[in-house]
């Protein structure tokens, strides 16, 4: 069974081991970094500039204080390995900075380790040192790549976390302008510390919350969540999704089925307000059930004719006027064939398939209504007037 790597904190080597390694060490430090730059193409282009110079240093003094933590006799072991520590944790840090992944320092790690070891190894046994002695100090210096490694790898996750969160939250800020309608130039600047690059449109998806986390794995990745919920629509968010325009709209109307979204009109990114708007008042006037998929751009007319709520009520009522003296039943029955025969353009046997009575009842309810109105269904403005008020049923 292999034997766990002996702990670097505790175990000291004597000082006749230590000061021919310490002597010899700018040489072995020379062929690390040599080594380094041979072996992992990444860091060629690093050490050939003024990181190069940074880098090299690094590796002298992980090396120096390697040597420094094997040969302090009753000192406190943290203080050296902390030291190291924190400068390996920072490294990996700065690796995630620059868009670099862990796999070209943990392999610098591993071939400064050997080089390293073999360096060194080959001083001690110059030396004299037995070869149990020389087995220890083997152990001892991988056990040390091992500490740096797992500092790096630690810190390399941390960065990515906080620059993660960080780009996170501009894009956050960044949607938040968009709802709110903020000019351009603002906008522009929000998407730049995002680091998110504009599409040409963007279209507003009005959803539950509770699918938001689900559907948005489906979407263009740089496809952008409302954090809050939605003003005056509890439960439901926002997403928008770039450029889903032209053939590839009916792709996403396929990839929302199942999940009771509205979609928005494609609008300029800068301008994605307006398309949220847009669904939502469609949400308002014909929610999707059953996972259905709802597109504002077959709800136009009820869009434009609910514009003024207030107006259409309005219309409505000037437009019925001819009806205020039938009672409630057979004012709502001339109402709906009224509005019927509108829509059918007079064709007595279609409107009598809509609602489900006989031509003949039509034809009776029609001789009434012109009774009331008299010519005035015969001209074109009352026509159109009436259209307008009856083209979406009273609640």
């Amino acid at each position: 069974m292999k034997q766990p790597l002996r702990d670097v904190r505790s175990y000291r080597l004597p000082t006749e081991v230590i000061d021919p390694l310490r002597n010899g060490l700018p040489k072995v430090s020379s062929q690390t970094i040599a080594a380094i730059v041979r072996e992992v193409p990444a860091y060629a282009e690093p050490f050939a500039g003024v990181l190069g110079h940074k880098i090299a240093r690094a590796v002298r003094a992980a090396l120096g204080t390697f040597l420094n933590l094997v040969s302090r006799p009753g000192a406190d072991p943290g203080t050296p390995m902390a030291s190291a520590v924190e400068a390996a944790y920072a490294l990996g840090r700065g690796e995630a900075r620059s868009g670099r992944s862990l796999d070209a320092l943990l392999a610098a790690y591993r071939v400064g380790a050997r080089v390293a070891w073999r360096g060194l190894a080959e001083i001690s046994v110059e030396a004299g040192q037995p070869a149990a002695t020389i087995a220890d100090f083997a152990e001892l210096v991988f056990a040390y790549i091992d500490e740096l490694s797992a500092a790096s790898v630690a810190g390399h996750a941390d960065e990515l976390a906080a620059s993660g969160r960080l780009r996170q939250r501009r894009m956050q800020e960044l949607t938040q302008a968009l709802v709110a309608g903020e000019p351009a130039h603002v906008l522009q600047g929000l998407a730049e510390q995002a680091e998110w690059v504009p599409p040409q449109t963007l279209t507003a998806l009005l959803l539950p919350e509770r699918g938001a986390r689900w559907v948005i794995d489906l979407l263009d990745p740089r496809t952008l969540q409302l954090a809050d919920a939605v003003p005056d629509l509890p439960g439901m968010t926002a997403l928008f999704v770039p450029d889903p325009q032209g053939c590839s709209r009916p792709t996403l109307h396929r990839l929302l089925t199942g999940h009771n979204v509205v979609i928005g009109p494609a609008r300029p990114w800068a301008e994605a307000s307006s398309s949220l708007d847009r669904a939502c008042r469609v949400q308002r006037l014909s929610p999707p059930s059953d996972g259905a998929v709802v597109d504002t751009e077959e709800h136009l007319a009820a869009v434009v004719v609910t514009a003024d709520p207030s107006a259409l009520e309005d219309l409505r009522a000037w437009a019925l006027m001819p009806l205020a003296g039938e009672r409630g039943t057979a004012a709502a029955k001339l109402i709906e064939t009224l509005r019927s025969w509108l829509l059918h353009h007079g064709r007595r046997e279609d409107v009598a398939a809509e609602l489900f009575v006989h031509p003949q009842t039509v034809r009776y309810r029609m001789a009434r209504l012109r009774e009331l109105y008299g010519d005035r269904l015969r001209d074109p403005q009352w026509v159109l007037a009436l259209t307008i008020a009856l083209a979406i049923p009273e609640p």
